[in-house]
């Protein structure tokens, strides 16, 4: 029996997908926090969403804190959640903490390119999908 599916929308049942998350291995939990562009950033680099990451500026779309931007402070791969620079809650004893974000809740506003293979990544998605051999004879026969 698998840990995990290979297919991960193989089941619709909220349980399932839950057990799938828990259980998820690295290299898919960096995917599961994938987080959405913003409008100038989708028609520049020609993508939907993106893995989030240490120093991306966000802006919150739900919650309490919507409307605010900051930068991500910390990625918990863990948890599946994210931490922003400038949204601070206050306990009851005083001291302050960053409050964890679901990634599905923010929007990149500015991507943190220093580094050469998130650059490369960027640029595979910049570049239009190349046209299968079937599919190009499927559009010539009508």
């Amino acid at each position: 029996m698998k840990k995990y599916s290979s297919d991960w929308n193989a089941s619709k049942k909220p349980g399932k997908q839950r057990k799938y998350r828990y259980n998820a291995p690295l290299h898919k939990r960096r995917k599961l926090l994938s987080v959405t562009l913003s409008d100038e950033l989708r028609k520049k680099y020609n993508t939907r969403n993106f893995p989030v990451r240490l120093g991306d500026k966000v802006k919150i779309l739900r919650g309490d804190y919507k409307g605010k931007q900051g930068t991500v402070k910390t990625v918990d791969l863990k948890k599946l959640k994210v931490a922003i620079n400038g949204i601070e809650k206050t306990k009851r004893d005083g001291t302050k903490v960053f409050p964890f974000i679901q990634p599905s809740n923010l929007m990149i506003i500015d991507l943190k390119i220093d580094d050469k293979l998130r650059q490369s990544a960027l640029d595979r998605k910049k570049e239009p999908k190349k046209e299968t051999k079937e599919k190009k004879d499927a559009k010539k026969t009508p």
